[in-house]
Parts: C-alpha cells; sequence; structure tokens
C-alpha cells in the first residue's frame, strides 16, 4: 500500500453520498463550467467571507424550489411556522396539513385558536400551564420548556421540544449509564452537582459502576420545590411514578389490559444489570414476568427499595398502539421508613435519589415510545447543534431542526434509510417492523426535503442509470438482459456485472430503452435526498470528530460490547472559530475521498488534478493557529484544519508519483534486458524522460510541503524522500544539504533522524566533507546478532517465511525464535506482541494521565483517548503530573499501579490497550523483570511523542525469574527476522534507544539449514 494511503482511509472514513462543493465538482467534472454561488443567508459566523459561499449552503438553497411530491405534482417549498410546535415547516398543503396532524395527535401542551389554524398566521402563542396537585407526580419539564418558549422571541432555527428537553445536554440516556458522559454532561452543562454526590455512589454502586450524580444534569430540570416530599411525620407518604415497561416483547404471551395490577421486584442477580426491577403479571394464579422497568429509572430507584424499604406496586395505564411500542404504567411508591428513623446523612441521600428518579420519569414519559436507535439519532443532532451552532446557516438549523417535528414513523424510516450503503431504494423494499406506514413516512419526508424519489413515470439521467439499475433483483437484471442484449451477458452470474454490462451498452448506444425497462421493473424509488446527505455529514463529523466513529458506536454501548472510560469534558473554546474554517475543512475531506476513490480506480488523471489542487490549497494555517486564539493546542488542533488535510493527500500524491516512476524504471529495465530494436530504444528513451520528470514533480511537492508545514510530524519523511530524490536526479550535493538540515529539524524524529544521518555519513565523504559528524560512533554501534537454523517450508521472494518448529508444526520466523528461547536459548518465557504489549503497559500504567481533566482534549462520550495524545501537548500540558507518575514506577510501584489499573478498567475502552491479547500475570511478570529504572524512560518516551514511538519495538519481550522463590528477573527484548528481512530504521532507533536504557536486545536472524 502507498505511504499515506492507510491514514488517508481512516481520515476520510464514511465516504459521502453526495459531493458538493466547488473543489470536488472541478475535480469529478473539469469540463462542467462552474457558475459563482449566491452568498450565504444569515449569520455565517464573525470570519465570514462574502468572496466564497460554502457549497453545502448554496445545496440548501435548494429547498427554496419546487419539489415533486409523491403523486407527482409539484409543490410549493415556501416556509411557514406551526402554530403547535413552532417548528419552520414547508408551507404546501399538504406538508402543513400533515404536521398539524402528527402534532396534534401527540397531544400538544400549546392551545391553538381555530381562526389561527384556518389563517395559516403562525406564531408562538402564550399559553398558561400549571401542573395538578392531585397524587399523581407530574413532571413540568415539557410545560415548562413551552413557557419558556413562549416567552422566547420567535425563532425559526431553535429546536422544539420534540427533539429533547431545552434543559437537557443532549445525553444519549442509554448511553449515559457509563460514568464517562456523566462527567462530561457536568462541564457542558454547567448545572451545579446535587450533594452527597460521594455517598449516593456508595449507595448505587462501588468504583466500577457507580453512578456519579451529577448525570442528573442530563435530565430535565423540574421544580422540586413543589413536589409533596416525605415528612418526618407522615410514615406512608405515597407517591405516583408515570414510567412503562421494556422488554415485553419477550413476553408476547402475556396480555395485559388498562388497569391491570402488576407487582414490582428486585432482580439483583441479572447478569446484564444488578440494579435491574421485574415486573409481575398474575396469571392463573401465579406471577409471571412481562418485562423490566427502564435502566435509567431502576439505577435509582433500586437503592429506595434496598437501603431504604420503599414499596412499589403498580397498574397499567395504556396499551401500546405497535407491537413495538410500550405499556405505559403507574408506579405507586409508598414510603415504609419515615425521616424520623433514618440518619441526617441518608435523609439527603434519599432526597437525592428520589430526586433523580423522578427526573429520570420526566424525561422518559415525554416520549416513551422512541426506539433507541431514534433517540440515539436525536440526540446526536442536539449535541451538534448545542456545540457549534456558529457552523451552520438559519436555514440549515431550521432544516436539521424540523426533523424533531417528523412521526415517529417518519423519523424511524428516515434513519434506517441513512445507515443503509443505498443510495437509491425501492419502495417494496422499504419496510420496517416498527414502522405502521412506510408510505405516509415517506411522503412527510419527500415533503420536507429529506428525501427524494425516482417514479417510474421518469427516466432515470445517465449519472443515476447505475444507481438505479443496481436496485434490481438479479433475476430482474437477466430478464432484461435477454430482452435487450440477446446471448450477451447470460453468461454473468455475479449481479456487478449484469449492471457493467447493461450500463455499457446504454453508454455505447446500442440499448436506448434500457431506462424504460429499469424504471418500471424498479418502480418507486427512493434515496436520500443531498441536502439531508450533506448536512447530516456534517452533524455526525462534528459529533464523533472523525470519520471512523458512526451511529453504530451507539448501538455498541447500548449493548453492552464497548465501555468508554470516564472523564470530563471541559471545553473552553471551539474547535472551529467560524463557519467557513468548517467547510474548508468538510471541502478538504472531499478532495482526500476522490483522490482515495480515483487510487481505487486507477484513474491517473483524477489523482494528478487532486494533487495539483490540494497543493494549491496548503496554506500557513499551521504558523497562524500557533497563535493566541490557539496557544499550546495548535498542534492537536490542526488536524482540523482544511491545510491538515491537503497535506495528507499531497503525502499520498508523493508516494503515488513514487511507485510510478518505479514502474517507468522496471519497464525500462525489461526492454534493455531483451535488448529491443532501434524504436523501441526510442520508446525506451521517452519513457526515461517521464521517469525524470515524475522524480521532479516529487522533489517540487517535497519542497512545497517543507516549506509550508513546519509543525508536522511527517516532516521527516518528507526531508528523507526529498534527499533520496534529489540523489536519484544527480543532485548529490544538495541531496547532503537537505539530510544536514532534516538532522537539525526538531520533528525529524526516531527512525526518520537516524536514516537522514545514515545518509549524512554515506554522502558527507571527502572531497564534499572532511570533518567526521559527533553521531558516527553512535549509528555505528552493532546490535548483538543470535542465528537460529531451522527447517523451511517456502523459499519464495515476496512470500512470509514459514518453517516447521521446534514441535513439528507449522510457524512463522516469531514463533520459531520463541521455541529456541524457550529452550536451548536460555529458558525464556515471553509473547511476540511487537509494540502491542508495550503500550498496553503504557495504556494502564499512565492511564491516570491519559484521562485526566485537561481542556479541551475530551469533547466526547466516544473517546478513547484525548485528543492530544499524538501531539506534543500531551507532555507539556501534563509535565509535572507525568514526571511524579513516572518517579513512581521508577521507585518500584509499577507492579501495584498495573493491578489497580486492570481491576479498576477492566475491558474498558482505551487506545493501545489490548484487554484480550496479554493476561494480567503476563503484564505482571514483564514489568517486574523489565524494573522500574528501564520502564520509567519507555514511559516517558510514548508521553514526549506517541505517534511516532508507537510502532518499531522488538518483535518479542521475553522474562525469566532466578532463584527458588522467583523473586527476581530479567528481561530480554529480541527483533526477528528472516532470510530476506532487513532491519527497518525505526526498529533500529527504537533499539539503540533500549540499549541505552540498560536493557538486554538482541537480533535474532532465522534462516534456512543447508
Amino acid at each position: 500500500m502507498l505511504v499515506g494511503r492507510e491514514s488517508l482511509v481512516r481520515l476520510v472514513g464514511k465516504r459521502k453520498r453526495t459531493l458538493s462543493s466547488s473543489a470536488a465538482v472541478s475535480l469529478l467534472h473539469p469540463d462542467r463550467p462552474t457558475s459563482p454561488p449566491a452568498l450565504p443567508e444569515g449569520d455565517a459566523g464573525d470570519d465570514a467571507d462574502v468572496s466564497r459561499t460554502p457549497p453545502a449552503a448554496a445545496v440548501v438553497r435548494v429547498m427554496s424550489d419546487c419539489k415533486v411530491g409523491v403523486g407527482g405534482e409539484a409543490e410549493s417549498s415556501g416556509r411557514v411556522k406551526c402554530p403547535v410546535c413552532g417548528t419552520a415547516i414547508f408551507g404546501s398543503d399538504y406538508a402543513v396539513n400533515s404536521h398539524l396532524d402528527s402534532c396534534l395527535s401527540r397531544g400538544s401542551k400549546r392551545k391553538v385558536s381555530q381562526p389561527t389554524l384556518l389563517q395559516l398566521n403562525f406564531f408562538s402563542k402564550p399559553s398558561n400551564k400549571s401542573c395538578s396537585k392531585d397524587s399523581k407526580i407530574q413532571c413540568r419539564s415539557v410545560e415548562e420548556h413551552d413557557m419558556d418558549a413562549d416567552n422566547e422571541e420567535e425563532n425559526p432555527t431553535s429546536f422544539d421540544s420534540e427533539v429533547a428537553s431545552d434543559h437537557s445536554c443532549g445525553v444519549n440516556l442509554s448511553v449515559s449509564d457509563s460514568v464517562a458522559y456523566a462527567h462530561a454532561s457536568r462541564e457542558i452543562c454547567g448545572y451545579n452537582l446535587l450533594k452527597n454526590r460521594a455517598n449516593v455512589n456508595a449507595v448505587i454502586g462501588n468504583a466500577d459502576d457507580k453512578v456519579n450524580i451529577s448525570s442528573a444534569c442530563c435530565l430535565p430540570t423540574i421544580n422540586v420545590d413543589n413536589i409533596e416530599k416525605c415528612s418526618a411525620g407522615y410514615s406512608e407518604s405515597v407517591k405516583v411514578l408515570e414510567t412503562f415497561i421494556v422488554g415485553h416483547r419477550f413476553h408476547e404471551n402475556i396480555d395485559l389490559w388498562p388497569g391491570a395490577s402488576i407487582s414490582i421486584v428486585r432482580e439483583p442477580e441479572n447478569i446484564n444489570d444488578r440494579h435491574a426491577i421485574k415486573v409481575l403479571y398474575a396469571m392463573s394464579g401465579h406471577e409471571q414476568t412481562v418485562g423490566h422497568l427502564p435502566r435509567q429509572l431502576v439505577k435509582y430507584l433500586s437503592p429506595l427499595i434496598d437501603n431504604y424499604g420503599l414499596k412499589v406496586e403498580g397498574f397499567v395505564t395504556s396499551l401500546p398502539k405497535h407491537p413495538r411500542d410500550v405499556f405505559r404504567i403507574d408506579l405507586v411508591c409508598q414510603q415504609m421508613v419515615t425521616y424520623s428513623e433514618m440518619k441526617p446523612g441518608d435523609i439527603q441521600i434519599f432526597e437525592s435519589l428520589w430526586e433523580n428518579s423522578i427526573r429520570v420519569v420526566g424525561y422518559e414519559n415525554f416520549r416513551p415510545n422512541r426506539m433507541k436507535y431514534q433517540q440515539n439519532f436525536l440526540v446526536m443532532i442536539k449535541e451538534v447543534m448545542n456545540q457549534h451552532a456558529q457552523l451552520f446557516t438559519d436555514e440549515e438549523k431550521s432544516f436539521l431542526g424540523s426533523f424533531g417535528s417528523f412521526s415517529d414513523d417518519s423519523q424511524r424510516t428516515f434513519i434506517r434509510l441513512y445507515t443503509r450503503k443505498g443510495p437509491w431504494f425501492r419502495m417494496c423494499n422499504v419496510r420496517y417492523a416498527e414502522v405502521l406506514d412506510s408510505t405516509k413516512a415517506i411522503e412527510e419526508l419527500q415533503s420536507a426535503g429529506y428525501v427524494d424519489l425516482f417514479q417510474s413515470t421518469q427516466y432515470p439521467s445517465k449519472i443515476d442509470l447505475r444507481e438505479v439499475t443496481d436496485t434490481l433483483t438479479i433475476t430482474e437484471l437477466r430478464e432484461i438482459s435477454k430482452l435487450i442484449l440477446l446471448k450477451k451477458g447470460l453468461n454473468n452470474n455475479k449481479k456487478h456485472e449484469f449492471v457493467d454490462s447493461l450500463c455499457t451498452a446504454y453508454e455505447d448506444g446500442t440499448c436506448l430503452l434500457l431506462p424504460s425497462m429499469i424504471s418500471e421493473k424498479a418502480g418507486t424509488c427512493v434515496k436520500i435526498s443531498s441536502v439531508a446527505d450533506s448536512l447530516l455529514w456534517r452533524i455526525q463529523r462534528l459529533f464523533f470528530l472523525n470519520g471512523e466513529q458512526d451511529l453504530s458506536a451507539f448501538l455498541l454501548v447500548d449493548l453492552g460490547l464497548v465501555k468508554y472510560p470516564t472523564y470530563v469534558c471541559n471545553i473552553s473554546q471551539p474547535i472551529f472559530h467560524g463557519r467557513n474554517n468548517f467547510v474548508a475543512y468538510e471541502e478538504a475531506i472531499e478532495v482526500a475521498q476522490i483522490m482515495d476513490q480515483s487510487l481505487e480506480e486507477n484513474n491517473v488523471e483524477t489523482v494528478n488534478r487532486c494533487i495539483e489542487l490540494s497543493t494549491g490549497h496548503i496554506s500557513s494555517s499551521f504558523e497562524e493557529m500557533s497563535g493566541s486564539s490557539y496557544g499550546y493546542q495548535a498542534t492537536f488542533l490542526s488536524c482540523f484544519s482544511a491545510s491538515w488535510v491537503y497535506s495528507k493527500v499531497v503525502t499520498l500524491g508523493v508516494s503515488f508519483l513514487e511507485c510510478e516512476k518505479r514502474l517507468h524504471r522496471n519497464w525500462i529495465c525489461l526492454h534493455s534486458f531483451y535488448k529491443m530494436e532501434a524504436n523501441s530504444y526510442q520508446n525506451t528513451n521517452t519513457s526515461s524522460l517521464q521517469t525524470l520528470s515524475l522524480h521532479k514533480d516529487a522533489v517540487k511537492l517535497l519542497k512545497g510541503l517543507l516549506k509550508r508545514c513546519l509543525h508536522d510530524r511527517k516532516r521527516g519523511y518528507w526531508t528523507l524522500r526529498l534527499s533520496v530524490d534529489l540523489e536519484h536526479l544527480g543532485f548529490a550535493n544538495e541531496s547532503l544539504s537537505v539530510a544536514e538540515e532534516g538532522i537539525l529539524d526538531p520533528w525529524v524524529r526516531a527512525g526518520s533522524r537516524l536514516a537522514l544521518q545514515k545518509r549524512v555519513l554515506r554522502l558527507g565523504k571527502p572531497p564534499r566533507r572532511w570533518k567526521i559528524p559527533d553521531f558516527a560512533a553512535a549509528i555505528r554501534r552493532k546490535i548483538p546478532e543470535v542465528h537460529v537454523k531451522g527447517r523451511p517450508l517456502n523459499s519464495e521472494t515476496g512470500t512470509k517465511s514459514r518453517y516447521y518448529g521446534y514441535d513439528g508444526e507449522q510457524c512463522g520466523v516469531e514463533q520459531l525464535a520463541l521455541q529456541y528461547y524457550g529452550g536451548e536459548g536460555g529458558g525464556w518465557r515471553g509473547v511476540h506482541a511487537e509494540s502491542g504489549i508495550w503500550l498496553t503497559i503504557f495504556g494502564l500504567l499512565m492511564w491516570d494521565i491519559l484521562f485526566a481533566d485537561v481542556p479541551d482534549v475530551f469533547r466526547t462520550q466516544f473517546q478513547m483517548a484525548p485528543l492530544d495524545l499524538d501531539s506534543d501537548s500531551f507532555y507539556s500540558s501534563r509535565r509535572d503530573l507525568i514526571e511524579s507518575h513516572l518517579q513512581r514506577i521508577n521507585d518500584g510501584m509499577a507492579d501495584e499501579m498495573l493491578i489497580i489499573s486492570w481491576e479498576s478498567h477492566l475491558n474498558t475502552a482505551c487506545r493501545g490497550v489490548n484487554w484480550g491479547r496479554h493476561t494480567l500475570s503476563d503484564l505482571r511478570a514483564a514489568v517486574s523483570c523489565i524494573g522500574g529504572r528501564n520502564l520509567a524512560p519507555i514511559c516517558r518516551l510514548l508521553a514526549r511523542d506517541y505517534k511516532t514511538w508507537s510502532s518499531g519495538m522488538p518483535d518479542l519481550l521475553l522474562w525469566r525469574f532466578h532463584g527458588e522463590d522467583g523473586s527476581t528477573g530479567e528481561a530480554k527484548l529480541v527483533e526477528v527476522k528472516g532470510p530476506r528481512d532487513q532491519l527497518s530504521e525505526q526498529q533500529r532507533a527504537w533499539m539503540l534507544f533500549l540499549m541505552d536504557s540498560g536493557l538486554d536486545v538482541e537480533l535474532c536472524r532465522v534462516s534456512p539449514m543447508l
């Protein structure tokens, strides 16, 4: 794989369906003229540039045009404001009527007069709300939200209460079970923490599973002063909580009806949740389980039952309209222990638990029928709009805000489509168990501009023809192929082969009837609109801050497959200081995606255009970010700049040009070997000129990168490749000068620095240089070598060497070396883990450092490491904390620290830590034999420059104990090489550092027996 290709793929992540930026259009369609886009409407941020309109803003403006409804009629898309929920919606008759139906059917709290509805005079109308004072405890978060909205000025960009309560920080309650986001929400929301948090945590759970009371700030805030509390004089105070049953679909054989009595029983033995409370129903003389109470509620309710004797009974209040909806129930809670019987500290804990139970109920009663993925999606939108509102125009905010006003069916249908591959889906295949009416849901989404429809009466364009054809089954494609292509393509067995043959026949004009036949077979098709796709890509990118994570991250947490660590999101400044910064970053990501796609398709012309465009867009933003607005964070926030992305594209372009250069050189050698005729020599000379041109292009790109990107860890690679290419062009003196300058560059480190030093020694011989450099002796040091013989299985060049091990089984060179060292090599034990075991030890020992409270390095609840781990800022911003931690390791406390970290954070996701590959006993043995004096420098090196030094460590880590009690031990690190393998400069840099640290290091060379 080309150098930089893998990192570019990770950077791009999930590819965008719609590439709408001007740069992307110019790359994909270089002959298409581009008209200057209109200026963006609304506030585009403080740094708005009137000379450039963000491409997505122009795309959103398409919403003002007429849209085609499901029935094919044109609809006006002017926006009006709903009198019920206040959301800006499209002004067509269908959109208004369907939206009002959905609003009124949900039982909105607003009062709407008939004249208002008839005149369509949409405005916020004040309404008076009051809480009921009967025995039931009514959560007032919804009413308070509506009253707050009525007191505000009309704002079409605000999110309505159906997305999430304004008092909520937008945290998904199914995810907020983790302590990580409980801490994060504490900082983001800014709410005051409840008192006695430590005592309540002690009641709810231990350190591994405790629930931070600060998570209550993620729930709707209610006025608890009006809630009737238990007092010392009333031992039988009764409260009622409105909630619902989850998991009833697993007990569908039990029929319930409104008014049916249910029993509430604790289930501490539940392996999924030790706070579980199951719901029982008496049927035929014995009780049967009908489900459980929501996880978020039992977290606070179970301690009240276990420790304070709270008696809970209940009854069913309503039945679900859909099989996947929930049963609503009322829980009658009776306090059996009076305040006079409690200790003063217990009273505060009791009140805190009870108040949090009410907060949870207030949230759950708001929209209890939401599917988890639906709730996660809304949380993602809400969180991004809370944190990054300045990056969206008013029109975009209004468009995204309208999603919360859709019916449940529409929301679920859209999310299902958005997470599928697509882009086109046949309506006959858009059927989901949790959606009652998919057709009506699509109509609502289409009228709002979230999806586009293609009907059988329309012909697909040439651009969409292949996409629509791909929706057909292989049987349908075979039928069309028989009719149109006669016998051509009938032997195809794969779907993509049928699609390719049909589309090729249409493009060359031999099959002009193909569009009509495809339309007839496909029927009505639907896809996510370009507007929605572009904006939701932004939402997802801003929420996760990377391209590798998507909505499946929520699912992994909900299923308990991934547990994220605990940390505080202490955000002091935004990543993107204006809309233009983010739009430029988005455009750069699109260029990177096109670069990746073009390499995949071997489209050399587009690859060259990507390189040329990226070169022109790289600026000195690295230096600009080091100003007062960013300070020490410049190095780790620079990865969110357009220039950083373009530099990765150009780096990949250099690797591509050098690869093309090698191919041309091999072609020349092949022709020379066979002694081609005179006309062939002319072609050879031409190819030589092409190779020379590729060298010059690579040199030009590398010089530009080194000149503009002054603070990048790739400077070592760029400098090394520039020196090599200059030597190939015959400029040996300049190549030597570049290598000498690179050695002095503080950003050239580890293997790259070592490689440049070796080049200086080789090129700097007299008469070019007479003085021997000071580092010559260190570079020429010898690494101890051991030679092992084995019986080979293969000896082919380019394949991984395989041998028969000492046990007679087939194995690689590393396993063979392990067997050697375990036997005649000295009775060593060990593992083949390369960098893996070292990064695991570093992560466990430095856990508290990695997740320390440092501003701006934690911004989402799905991080496995701080954002600055790969930068120098990681060490500089935690210098004192790191050094004190390393001193404890140096003093021999590593084993104790390792045990505590393992037991406290077992199976918690952390970058570099592999819980399943290494056992605690192996890690303890390794740490004990390495010793604190040798381990502390290794941890310091990783803390200073994790990105550079996290690869290239020796293959084997070996250890053995001495004495009868095994109290003392020693460690050995071994790099294993096969007969055709060479030691890389990064590996050599590691081995020299380990030797300087006092560790026993060897190079084991495996060779076949003669």
